[in-house]
Order: C-alpha cells, then sequence, then structure tokens
C-alpha cells in the first residue's frame, strides 16, 4: 500500500545575513561627493569647502548655485553669463500655462508644482538626453522656471492675473514680483535670496538620494528632480517649517510662550523647529536667518512674531541645550517666509525652489561618473513555505 510522501521540511534559513545594516541607512555611506558637507557634532556645513554662514552673508543665490554645479566660485564674467543664461529661461512654454489655468485651485502647491515639473519634460525636444552637457541645460530650465510654476498657480489659485517674469531682475527678486504683482523691498529680496542658498544643499538627504537615484537608472533630469520633490513634500523631509508657523500661531502673547513650551516638554511632544538627524549643535544655516528674520520682522511690523521665536527659543535652550537639541534651519525660516508675505501652504515649495540647485549638482555628479544603485535588504520572512491551493486556503 503505497503512502504519501511526508511534506518536505522548509528549507533551512541560507547562510547569516550581514551584520552592520542600519534601518533607514542612517550612517551608511552610499556615495562620495565634492558638493557639501557636514559636521553635525560641531555644527559645521559646507558647500565645496565654504562655509554657509560666509556664502549666507556674502553670496547670491545664484553665484551658490554656480558653484555647486562646478565646484568652485564664477570669477565675474562667468556669473554675469549664467544669470543672463537662468534670467532668460524664466517664461513658460504656453502650453504648460494653460496646464496651470487647468490645476484645480483647491490643489495643494506641493502637489502642483510636482506635475508640473514633470510635464516640462513635454516641452524638451529631447527630454531624455543626458549627458552632462544636457544634464545642465535642463537642469537650469527647471531653476528658471520652476518660480514662475509656483507664482501663476497661487495667483491662478486666488483669481488674479498672471505677472510675466522680469528678467531685468535676479532669482529672489523676480520670484516674489512673479507673486505678489509689486517689486519686494530690498529687504525682503535679500531675505529669500538668503533664505535659498541656506537650503541649497544639504549632504545626502532624502530627496537628494532620492534624485540621485532614479538618475543613475540613465534615467532623465525630469524625472530626477519630479521623484526629489515628491520626497522633499513627505512632512519628515520639507514640511517642518510649515509646523514651527502653526506653532507659532497657536501661542496667543510672547508671555505665553513659556507655559506652551513647558507643555509641551511635559507630554513630550516634538517641538517644531528644535532638533535634527545631523546636528547636534546649533544648526550653522540658522545663525544669520536668526539675525535677517529680527530685521525684516521689524521692518514688516512682525515683531510680535519674532519675539515669540526668541521666547521659545530660550526656553528650549535652557531645557534641552544640554541633549544637543538646538533650533534648526525651519525655525527661523518660518518668521522669514512669513515676514515676506507668504502663504503657509508655500513654505516647502520655498524648500523646493532652493533644493532644485543641489539636487541638480549632485545629478550632474553622479551622471560624470555614475554606477546604477542596486543595495541589499535584510530578508526576515519565512523560508520554504509550500504554495497553498485556494481550496485549502
Amino acid at each position: 500500500m503505497s503512502t504519501s510522501p511526508a511534506p518536505a521540511a522548509p528549507a533551512s534559513a541560507p547562510a547569516a545575513t550581514p551584520t552592520g545594516w542600519k534601518k533607514g541607512l542612517e550612517d551608511v555611506i552610499a556615495t562620495d561627493t565634492k558638493i557639501s558637507f557636514i559636521d553635525g557634532e560641531k555644527g559645521v556645513l559646507e558647500y565645496v569647502g565654504i562655509a554657509i554662514d560666509d556664502l549666507a552673508r556674502n553670496s547670491t543665490f545664484e553665484e551658490t548655485t554656480f558653484l555647486l554645479w562646478n565646484g568652485r566660485l564664477p570669477n565675474a564674467a562667468e556669473l554675469e553669463a549664467f544669470s543672463a543664461d537662468l534670467r532668460s529661461r524664466y517664461e513658460l512654454p504656453a502650453g504648460l500655462i494653460e496646464s496651470i489655468k487647468r490645476v484645480p485651485k483647491t490643489a495643494q502647491p506641493m502637489h502642483a508644482l510636482r506635475t508640473l515639473v514633470s510635464e516640462l519634460a513635454m516641452y524638451d525636444a529631447d527630454p531624455n538626453k543626458n549627458d552632462v552637457a544636457s544634464a545642465r541645460s535642463k537642469a537650469l530650465n527647471v531653476l528658471a522656471q520652476a518660480p514662475t510654476i509656483v507664482a501663476y498657480f497661487d495667483r491662478h489659485r486666488r483669481g488674479l492675473p498672471f505677472v510675466a517674469p522680469d528678467k531685468s531682475a535676479n532669482f529672489a527678486t523676480n520670484f516674489l514680483y512673479m507673486l505678489n504683482g509689486a517689486k519686494p523691498t530690498p529687504t525682503m529680496a535679500k531675505a529669500f535670496d538668503v533664505c535659498m542658498i541656506l537650503h541649497a544643499d544639504h549632504g545626502l538627504n532624502n530627496s537628494t538620494f532620492s534624485a540621485r537615484v532614479i538618475i543613475s537608472t540613465m534615467s532623465d533630469v525630469y524625472s530626477a528632480l519630479t521623484g526629489a520633490i515628491g520626497s522633499l513634500r513627505g512632512p519628515l523631509h520639507g514640511g517642518a517649517n510649515e509646523d514651527v508657523m502653526k506653532m507659532l500661531n497657536e501661542i496667543p502673547t510672547v508671555d505665553a510662550a513659556e507655559g506652551f513650551i513647558q507643555n509641551k516638554l511635559a507630554t513630550k511632544a516634538k517641538i517644531a523647529g528644535f532638533g535634527h538627524r545631523v546636528y547636534k549643535a546649533y544648526d550653522p544655516r540658522a545663525s544669520y536667518l536668526k539675525t535677517l528674520a529680527k530685521q525684516l520682522s521689524e521692518d514688516t511690523g512682525n515683531q510680535d512674531l519674532y519675539a515669540k521665536s526668541t521666547a521659545i527659543e530660550q526656553v528650549m535652550l535652557r531645557e534641552k541645550a544640554a541633549k544637543g537639541i538646538y533650533p534648526n534651519v525651519d525655525f527661523y525660516s518660518a518668521t522669514t517666509y512669513h515676514s515676506i508675505g507668504l502663504k503657509l501652504d508655500l513654505f516647502t515649495p520655498m524648500f523646493a525652489l532652493s533644493r532644485i540647485a543641489g539636487w541638480s549638482g549632485h545629478i550632474i555628479e553622479q551622471l560624470a561618473d555614475n554606477r546604477l544603485y542596486r543595495p541589499d535588504a535584510q530578508y526576515n520572512g519565512p523560508h520554504g513555505v509550500k504554495y497553498a491551493p485556494i481550496s485549502a486556503r
């Protein structure tokens, strides 16, 4: 009499898996770069070796972008040519303008920006060309036209006519002019320009990693930048300055700041704008921005907002500095953006407009010496499981 064979035993586990891996790839070196350097313990951020505070105080966003893309500061003729090329590309294709008019007015700005940057590829005669020279040109197009996209979308949802770009104006001045329909004050333009410098690059953060991973497949610049915008939209990455503004709006007066923060700390709630995955010292991007935020708040009648910010900082430094928790760049950028007159849901798009410079620099660097990203995963599931027919499940 025959008997059914005994079911096979599950396959034995494979050889021991590699050790030393870290969830979220924390502290894992994935590439080498000459673009930016961070020392979180000492509070250092450098772009191509230059301290971020020096750039914020002395450079412009255009000059900083040239630095990130070329590994050096430009001379006067190079900067003039780069700036002129950027300004010549401010205008959008007519078809994209029509697309903006069809976007629902209730759409979130980051979703609109992501979708419309992707659509820019449709107006490129050769969108897939990704040699370094072509990538530079495509990146310059996106850098120039993304501010126009954001400004036009915001005016579209407000029912206002579009304001054509001013090709005589620099990046910061032109954007605020298109957004508001009036030239910004010098202090507003300077503050926005500094914010663009401070946010332009920050090592291999999530969105920058996303851009490099996508371009490493030899995809196109538009896809890589669209993916990076999608990454930045996540509240664990690019939305922190919005949370800071929401917190400031919850605090009724300067005198109420102490009690508000103490109550938050008592419940172990996270305080928006404080602490950073990398920095265990004062965020070097926040130092000059704090000074600029003070000046801008005075110029625009937002002294109360700045006073609440400093009151919060005093409490947090007293309570949390010993644990390496300090203000990050988002804390005072919220006050700055509000004083400029930006709506809350435009804060993260401002981050994106700046970071296009850094993402593009990393795309160019990746293409110059490319290798496809293909990491392994630590498998922790079962082995040797037999397929069960649907009648037996």
